[in-house]
């Protein structure tokens, strides 16, 4: 059998989707000693895998290789057969007329099918609506004949992973799983026992599809609700960071959620739409969530017209002025640019023909926008320096020192001296840690 520092093989695990999700699930199983079968429709990411190149921060290229012996990564479906337990990770996202995409869940819903086997466990962990797991991914297992609970199980797990941190990963952050049976829970629970040291079992497959929802619209919500306060303070001229750190002493009744300049990644702003959707069925209307998105989406307009009032008080049109982008990924310490809205920036200011640049250590290239990032020293030449994204490991003290003018839209600069600058930034915009 093949080992991982030391430890056989026992179970395979079949991982569809290796993204933010999915890969560092396939490295778990695989240091717990399982043989895990890899599966991504990307060849690009397959062939990264192969040559342990890792694409996902949370994940070096040493634990990576490390993991490789058991790690048979593919883009066949066929090579799912022998595995004890098969998770779909794949991407759940929204059409245009933001109504859940299900299409990736049922590509990979239908090449399970062609493949499942008796005895076998299939897990869904793609973020969905409640009610996807048994309605959607079940029937479509089913028209293999191979029936529910005789023949195989099937529970729902969310993905909890922040991307970039470091205090909670995979294996200490509880696991929230529900099973369309109790047997498919017990199923499931047993399963990732082996890689999360705190399984929460529910009681069925829409509990655990629901309470993903909870969590990711209640720090919606909250984010919707400061970066509104974070309008409000700025208009009447009050220090939004210093109103948040005085609320925050309180001990009970109050947590911590700070503004920015929107809501970015593969969660907060598509997930409370799944549910908003889903509410239709029941003749609700979900104003409350919906609002909040509505705020956090419309908060790259609001920073964009105050680095016009920024320009306009220092005498400067926002056409031809060089502005700098600092961090274009949408949280710091990772290189995710999905829904960011430095991206969004940026596309306002390029229609205003603003002289643009942008510098992220963690983001080379935004492809999208046909735009390359610069040094550091150059992105120092600006005439105005937005901060979007505070990642770390960036001189802040240069920027302050060096341009101009300096507006923050992280608060992450109150801790700097100024020095001959004038920053402006009484009251930024803010958003929180995952999905921010």
């Amino acid at each position: 059998m093949s080992t991982v520092k030391g430890k056989e093989s026992k179970l395979t695990i079949g991982v569809i989707g290796l993204g933010y999700v999915g890969l560092p699930l396939a490295v778990a199983f695989a240091e717990a000693g399982d043989r895990v079968i890899a599966l991504d429709t990307d060849i690009r990411k397959i062939a990264a895998i192969d040559r342990a190149d890792s694409y996902i921060e949370d994940i070096s290229d040493e634990r990576l290789e490390d993991a490789l012996p058991l790690i048979d990564a593919t883009t066949r479906y066929a090579r799912l057969a022998p595995a004890d337990a098969i998770i779909i990770c794949v991407p759940t996202p929204l059409t245009r007329q933001r109504e859940p995409d299900l299409g990736p869940l049922y590509a990979a819903a239908c090449g399970v099918r062609d493949v499942l086997q008796v005895g076998q466990l299939v897990v869904l962990q793609s973020t969905t609506f409640p009610g996807t797991t048994r309605k959607h991914l079940v029937p479509i297992l089913e028209e293999s004949g191979l029936r529910l609970g005789r023949d195989f199980n099937v529970a729902f797990s969310p993905e909890r992973v922040d991307p970039g941190r470091t205090d909670f990963d995979l294996r200490n952050t509880p696991k929230v799983i529900g099973g369309v049976t109790e047997e498919c829970t017990a199923r499931a629970e047993a399963l990732y026992g082996r890689v999360c040291e705190h399984p929460v079992a529910v009681s069925t497959s829409e509990v655990a599809e629901l309470a993903k929802l909870l969590e990711n619209i209640y720090r919606s919500v909250n984010i919707a609700l400061v970066n509104e306060m974070a309008i409000i303070a700025d208009r009447m001229d009050i220090d939004i960071w210093e109103v948040i750190d005085a609320a925050s002493t309180k001990p009970y009744g109050f947590t911590r959620f700070e503004p920015g300049p929107g809501m970015g990644g593969h969660c907060l702003p598509v997930d409370p739409f799944y549910l908003t959707w889903k509410a239709r069925e029941y003749d609700m209307a979900t104003e409350f969530i919906e609002l909040a998105g509505k705020v956090n989406q419309q908060m790259p307009n609001h920073c964009v017209e105050r680095i016009e009032r920024v320009l306009n008080d220092a005498g400067k049109p926002v056409k031809g002025t060089r502005i700098a982008i600092f961090g274009v990924a949408y949280k710091a310490a990772t290189s995710d640019v999905r829904e960011s809205p430095a991206i969004k920036i940026i596309d306002l200011l390029r229609k205003r023909d603003a002289d643009l640049m942008y510098h992220d250590p963690y983001v080379p290239d935004l492809n999208g926008l046909d735009l390359s990032g610069e040094s550091f020293e150059v992105a120092l030449g600006a005439d105005l320096a937005v901060i979007t994204t505070a990642h770390p490991d960036v001189d802040y003290q240069a920027i302050l020192d060096r341009v101009p003018l300096v507006l923050d839209l992280r608060g992450h600069t109150r801790k700097y001296t100024t020095g001959g600058v004038t920053p402006t930034s009484p009251s930024p915009p803010v958003t929180g840690t995952k999905g921010q």
